[in-house]
Order: C-alpha cells, then structure tokens, then sequence
C-alpha cells in the first residue's frame, strides 16, 4: 500500500475533498477550476442523498454536495467506470439540484441559484473529450452565455500526461497530484502552495486510525475489483463477438458481457455496504438489488 490514499476510491475521495476539516482543500482546488470567474471564500456541505419530491420518484446520491457563501450549489463526483448516458447522468444531477430550489407557496418567482457539476472521469467517454470540457448554456449562432445557472466542467484524468516539473498553473499541480498520489513518495509543491501540507497530512495512510483504515482498504478492495470485472467484461465481450465473426455477435457479445461485469459491481458494493452495517432498504436503491439478495450475500 502506498504512503497517500488513492483518491479515485470512495472513502479517498470523500476524505479529501468532502468532509468539514480538509473543507479548505476543495475550496482551494474549486477556486483554481474557476480562476479569473469567481472566488469562494467559504462553503457548507449538504445533504448528499437528495430524496424524491413524490414517492415514486428516483432519489439521488451525490458523492459530494455543497453549497457556496453566496448560495450556488456545486456537485463534486469521481466517476471510475465508463457507463452508458453518462453525459444525460451529469445533466439529471445538476437537473435535479435546480428543481430542489423550488420553494412552496405563490411567492416565489423563480429565484434560482446556480449550479454546478464537476465531474472527474477515470476514462474517456468518446473520443473528442478533453482535458477539461467546459458546458455552458449559451446561443449556438453567436456564442453568448444564455444564463449562468448551469454549469458542467468534466475532468478527462488518463489525457494528462505531464510530469511534475511541467505544471504550468496550480489546477495542473491539482489534477498532477491526485493522478498520482497513491504512487507518490513525497507531496509534490508544497514549498509553492501551502495547501498541499494540509493535503499531505489528511492523505497520509499512517496517520488514519484502525478503523479508518479498515474502511479504507475495503474501499480500495471494491475500487480494484470494479476495474478487474469491467476489464474482464469487456474482454468476455471481444471474444464471444469474434467468435459469432459477425458485427451484430460482436455488439451483442459486447453488451452481454458488461452486462455480467455491472451485476457483478453491484454485487460487490452490496456486500462492501453490507460490511458497513448499510441498511438493507439503503443498499438496494443504491445497487438496484432486492433485499432478499442482499440478505443472501
């Protein structure tokens, strides 16, 4: 195991960025996202687990939720896998974010506060993504920003490719860090930016306690097997196309096998949650299964 937490897992990424004592980490990484379009000074954490506003309706769970001083709300997800509408995904976040603002009685007036989504990508979802795409709402003749109340910036992490020495302003230094961080010996600009002392600190594998720990590695554990399974699926996929030696096999083969690998995810988070002492009801809007499954694990 490395020396730093492995931020792509989800008890990393919520250690660093979304919890009330590293809250200045996701403040300082947020401002150098936005350089030259505004500053947050301070920030509250919400509610990650947005309810339906009717029974039937689908909630959500957000990885990070948090409103600004001056009341925007911003998203914040690590996304590892590729997965079908993950673009419409995105949308349906920030969508969601904007109806949770409407407020009973006859006296609103549409006050909305902007939202935004930062969405960081262990893969690429085709192949025009960049780096960094920005979305906004704006006039397709003209380019004119249309409203600022929504806003989506995806963060392709296999496109960067610099080594430390070659990062040109402090978001680079970001994304160079957390791209690398379980496989860092020492926390790289710490001399330059003192927030970096603060993220070697809470990163630290030897300064979490027995139980942080635990959870910790069980995190990386489900991290690690979602990647196997969805390799494997993909490949499972490959060869049984190849072997129907027919464009529609090969499709049909493909899809089957992520299919197994995504039931297969599920299965390993519900126990993972399961470990956790996660309530059965809880697990099954997570991962879809029913309760009898989970209790059958």
């Amino acid at each position: 195991m490395g020396k730093f937490i492995n931020p792509f897992t989800d008890y990393g990424f919520k250690k660093i960025f979304g919890q009330e004592i590293s809250k200045d980490l996701l403040i300082d990484f947020l401002n150098d996202l936005l350089k030259g379009e505004r500053v947050i000074t301070d920030l509250t954490f919400l509610n990650n687990e947005q309810l339906p506003k009717y029974n039937e309706g689908r909630g959500l769970i957000y990885d990070i939720y948090c409103c600004t001083d001056t009341g925007e709300k911003i998203i914040v997800e690590m996304q590892n896998k590729s997965q079908l509408h993950f673009k419409e995904r995105a949308l349906y976040y920030l969508s969601n974010a904007i109806v949770q603002q409407a407020e009973k009685g006859n006296e609103w007036r549409f006050g909305i506060k902007a939202v935004y989504g930062v969405f960081f990508m262990n893969f690429l979802f085709d192949s025009s993504v960049k780096l960094r795409t920005d979305v906004i709402l704006a006039d397709r003749d003209t380019g004119e920003l249309f409203t600022d109340r929504m806003r989506q910036i995806f963060i392709a992490l296999p496109l960067f490719q610099k080594e430390e020495e070659e990062c040109e302003n402090d978001f680079e230094r970001w994304i160079y860090t957390l791209k690398n961080m379980e496989t860092l010996k020492r926390m790289p600009f710490k001399a330059r930016k003192a927030v970096f002392e603060k993220l070697e600190e809470i990163a630290d594998v030897a300064s979490l306690s027995k139980e942080e720990r635990e959870r910790y590695e069980n995190s990386v554990n489900v991290y690690r097997t979602n990647l196997c399974v969805m390799d494997a699926a993909k490949e499972e996929g490959r060869q049984e196309g190849r072997e129907e030696g027919r464009e529609e096999g090969r499709q049909e083969g493909l899809e089957e096998g992520l299919e197994k690998g995504r039931q297969e995810v599920r299965l390993a988070n519900a126990r993972s949650m399961k470990a956790e002492g996660a309530d059965y009801a809880f697990i099954s809007k997570i991962t879809g299964l029913s309760e009898d499954e989970i209790a059958a694990l």
